[in-house]
């Protein structure tokens, strides 16, 4: 394993990239209100954000998990039948939908993994939850996993 020159941050996984951290876990679901109550009543999750994203067709809320300082567990739903969340159900079922990193900016991390081969959703970032810009790894270059890039607002 190359060590990173000490001049690096100690905080990211790769200089280029800078993913900083998991930012959240991405669970379709069909029904919003029911998952939430799943997740409350059984694991004692709670709701810190919720809202409905227009542009994604996607209604969704971010759940809590401990000590409210990690990652996010983010409740999927479909706003609309075209979205990209009521397709997913439609072929594979509920379930884990993507995995998320809080990256420092996502134009710049997009433009590293492009530069390694990796295929990106979109020319451009998107605006994702809470007002933060997002882009994804296509799936089919992420071993079956499609990623999420954050950069918070």
């Amino acid at each position: 394993m190359t060590e990173a020159p000490s001049s690096a941050p100690t905080n990211v996984t790769s200089a280029d990239v800078e993913l900083l951290r998991v930012d959240h876990v991405g669970i379709a679901v069909a029904d919003l209100d029911e998952a939430k109550r799943f997740y409350a009543a059984t694991f004692g999750m709670r709701v810190v954000h919720e809202e409905t994203n227009e542009e994604q067709g996607v209604r969704e809320a971010m759940l809590a998990v401990g000590d409210d300082a990690g990652p996010r567990i983010q409740l999927l739903a479909p706003a609309r039948p075209d979205s990209a969340i009521a397709k997913f159900l439609d072929r594979s079922g509920p379930g884990l939908q993507q995995l998320a990193y809080t990256v420092a900016d996502v134009e710049a991390a997009a433009a590293a993994l492009r530069a390694r081969g990796l295929r990106l959703l979109y020319d451009t970032p998107r605006r994702g939850t809470a007002g933060s810009r997002i882009n994804f790894v296509h799936p089919k270059d992420a071993g079956g996993v499609l990623v999420e890039l954050v950069e918070p607002a």
